[in-house]
């Protein structure tokens, strides 16, 4: 379906791939991974044909079509929901155009009678006369209630227009889609539909996502940007992972013997391979593992931040008694009588798609806002870290990051203080940048930092995923799986909830919750067992 020959793109004298050579085809969904910069959006951009390589090619067979998921909400905005869906096949929206247009002629001669014929064919083949129900189909799939796709795209809210954007892109059966971070600002109901639709698409989908359980869902090939390169691997996101770094400690190991090696990557596997049951794919997707080589086998050069909370005391038995809270946020009311105890063993993951209602919740538990109404309470013994959806007021001032960090430090000494740094991933002068001059991936490393610092038993986070690359998901993962006390977190990363959370409140839009003692896998059956 895409043969690509030879590619290579240099910015300026960087060189950011060289003679990548890869074949995509129709039935596979491929996951294009790398580090933040390694260049996954401009891949997707010159396989798209909106950018120019610096030398090779990309060949695609002539009448297949390609969909692109749009990244500019607001380009449509002089057009209807609906007419922004039917866009996403431009041939049938050009020729239901002309049609109209024919037929609204007052002066309608012969000629125009054998044109509209014409056009009323070729309008039945691409599936004119069905084309408003499947849009709806898939507004309705992504969440989009129905007396929303008469409206103007410029009446919607940002998060609509991602899902209106998206039904676009899936629209009419394309030969290739290419989405680019298509599950940020979707709730999990549409994420879940998106997983199933995509699993059941015929065509070659293409997809850049941070989300792992998406990755680990959907795709049945990892193509990976590193070293310079782009490759291929079969499998999904965590097989690819597991075998990087089965690859990588084996590689240090240079006294193992080549036999050994191949009996470990044999044995590896054999064992993942006899746990891929687990996930949702097609039986026929499953089975590319077994095409898959030893000399297959991926490492990478990119470097894992390491995350690591630890608690100074254990707190006593009362934990947090959340009571009848109730908040109004610009005459909205987001919370109306809230209330939940946190137990000694309890992580809890907030999930719901009013996120002004979960931010306002965690703003009060941290005491930056007071209730309305109602009551916290935190156990005497109790210790507090908290991570802001926002941090920029962390971030004003002109301080370098070293010390930046000191302000959060007992221990004021620089080597400890690079030390730390260093599992962060700051090193060399690094150190001594600014703190306001640093990225939104940055700013968070630096954050998770000081509620590592804090020694606190209970760690609160609002959307700490946001600006993480997918090597530093994984670390924070990590270390709040191992984290002994309580936590409090919202994410849009599925499996980080799942991991992690053994308690899932979900904030229901009316300022209401719904609190269950379950794992997210089992909420979302419980849920939709619920909905049928």
């Amino acid at each position: 379906m895409i043969t690509v020959n030879n590619l290579s793109l240099q910015f300026g004298g960087d060189v950011l791939f060289s003679r990548v050579d890869l074949q995509f085809i129709a039935g596979n969904c491929y996951g294009v991974i790398g580090a933040n910069g390694a260049g996954k959006s401009t891949f997707l951009r010159i396989l798209s044909g909106d950018l120019e390589s610096s030398s090779g090619s990309v060949d695609i067979k002539n009448g297949v079509r390609m969909s692109v998921l749009k990244q500019d909400q607001n380009m449509y905005d002089d057009s209807s929901v609906m007419e922004t869906v039917i866009m996403g096949s431009p041939r049938l929206y050009e020729c239901g155009l002309e049609k109209d247009a024919l037929y609204s002629k007052e002066d309608f001669s012969d000629a125009d009678g054998i044109r509209a014929a014409e056009l009323e064919e070729e309008y039945a083949e691409l599936g004119g006369w069905e084309a408003e129900s499947n849009a709806s189909q898939l507004l309705q799939g992504l969440g989009l209630p129905v007396p929303l796709h008469s409206k103007g795209m410029s009446e919607l809210e940002p998060r609509q227009k991602v899902k209106v954007l998206l039904a676009q892109a899936l629209f009419g059966a394309p030969d290739i889609i290419l989405l680019d971070e298509p599950t940020n600002n979707l709730d999990v109901n549409s994420v879940v539909w998106l997983e199933d639709f995509l699993m059941d698409y015929a065509g070659t989908v293409i997809v850049v996502s941070h989300d792992r359980y998406f990755l680990n869902t959907v795709c049945t090939h990892i193509v990976d940007i590193d070293f310079g390169k782009i490759k291929m691997y079969v499998g999904n996101y965590d097989f690819w992972y597991d075998a990087s770094q089965l690859m990588q400690r084996l590689a240090k190991e240079q006294n193992k013997k080549n036999e050994d090696k191949a009996k470990d990557l044999e044995e590896f596997i054999r064992r993942f391979s006899a746990n891929k049951s687990k996930s949702r794919q097609a039986t026929s997707r499953r089975k590319l593992l077994d095409k898959l080589t030893l000399d297959e086998m991926p490492a990478s050069s990119r470097k894992y931040p390491w995350v690591g909370f630890k608690m100074e005391r254990e707190p006593g038995k009362d934990r947090l008694f959340v009571t009848e809270v109730s908040k109004t946020v610009d005459g909205v009311k987001v919370l109306d009588n809230v209330s939940f105890i946190m137990g000694k063993d309890d992580k809890i993951a907030f999930i719901g798609g009013d996120e002004i209602a979960i931010t306002t919740m965690f703003k009060i538990l941290a005491g930056e806002l007071e209730p309305d109404a109602g009551s916290v309470k935190w156990g005497v013994s109790t210790t507090q870290a908290y991570f802001p959806k926002d941090n920029t007021e962390y971030f004003t001032n002109n301080l370098e990051m070293m010390d930046w960090m000191r302000q959060f430090s007992e221990d004021k000494r620089e080597s400890y203080l690079r030390t730390f740094l260093g599992r962060m991933l700051f090193s060399g002068d690094d150190v001594y940048k600014q703190v306001k001059v640093l990225s939104g991936g940055e700013k968070v490393r630096c954050m998770l930092s000081k509620m590592m610092l804090s020694g606190a038993s209970i760690l609160m986070l609002d959307q700490p995923t946001n600006h993480l690359d997918l090597e530093s998901i994984a670390a924070l993962n990590n270390g709040m799986s191992d984290f002994a006390g309580n936590i409090i977190f919202t994410t849009h990363d599925h499996q980080l909830i799942q991991t992690v959370a053994n308690r899932i409140i979900e904030f229901t839009g009316d300022g209401k919750i719904t609190d269950r003692l379950m794992t997210y896998d089992e909420y979302i059956e419980a849920t939709k067992t619920v909905a049928e």
